[in-house]
């Protein structure tokens, strides 16, 4: 299982993850109110302001204050880990 760092020490699974969208526009504002409606919200930006917003497949929804740019960037860096 390759696990991504969201940041303060917060992991996902890769294999579960379905986008990692920026929470400006009003389709993403809506996802988060649903998730948070339905108990499948996950806040993991530590008290700060949230920078992106992850989609899972099992419907869960996960806040980071870390940036879409930074989590591609780590994503990418423990997949080049594991091919080697």
């Amino acid at each position: 299982m390759k696990l991504i760092n969201i940041g303060f020490g917060n992991l996902v699974s890769s294999e579960k993850l379905v986008a990692v969208v920026a929470p400006d526009s009003a389709p993403v504002k809506r996802i988060v109110q649903e998730a948070k409606a339905n108990g499948l919200l996950i806040d993991a930006t530590c008290g700060r302001k949230c920078k992106s917003v992850l989609i899972n497949s099992s419907n869960h929804v996960v806040l980071s204050a870390v940036s879409c740019e930074t989590i591609q960037n780590r994503a990418e860096e423990s997949g080049d880990k594991d091919e080697q």
